[in-house]
């Protein structure tokens, strides 16, 4: 297995691996590209087996209410991986480097909503812990990863996704 940074040769792949992920449904497809035609795709990773794309993951930038200028956050999804593909590591593998890739560009946090049995395994808290909320009623599905000590020690509101959350629904 591969992963490395999107390319623009991929676009037709990861549109393919966020379709199957997510049992055909077209929010998560549209999320992506309307990410990337806004220019929000801050990060987008694939994972690649004999060369075709079998996972993907994209962070977009977020904003906390009454954060530092200088707190810098993520939100992290979709990540999908190809159904014959699930529970062999790869979205594992995935998340592991990108929030490596998120820590060494200097960024102070991610969140994302997601299964609350899986996201924990990479250190994500419910971001109600931390004393922040989400324009979603997600409950504990919403989390938060500080990716460095004290990240999140001073920062507490109501976290914003990009307009393309939205938009993608529409």
């Amino acid at each position: 297995m591969n992963i490395r940074l999107e390319t623009a040769s991929d676009i037709a792949g990861i549109r393919h691996v966020t379709h199957e992920a997510f049992n055909h449904r077209a929010a998560e497809v549209k999320l992506v590209e309307l990410l990337r035609e806004r220019c929000e795709l801050t990060l987008s990773l694939v994972a690649e087996v004999d060369g075709e794309i079998v996972g993907h993951v994209a962070y977009s930038p977020m904003t906390i209410e009454g954060a530092p200028a200088a707190f810098k956050a993520l939100g992290l999804g979709p990540l999908s991986v190809l159904p014959a593909y699930q529970r062999q590591g790869i979205g594992s593998a995935l998340m592991r480097e990108s929030l490596q890739q998120c820590t060494v560009l200097g960024y102070d946090a991610v969140f994302l909503l997601g299964h609350i049995e899986y996201y924990p395994r990479f250190g994500f808290q419910p971001a109600s812990s931390f004393g922040i909320s989400s324009d979603y009623d997600a409950g504990d599905h919403f989390m938060a990863l500080p990716l460095r000590a004290g990240a999140l020690a001073s920062v507490q509101g109501k976290a914003h996704y990009t307009r393309a959350f939205v938009d993608c629904d529409g």
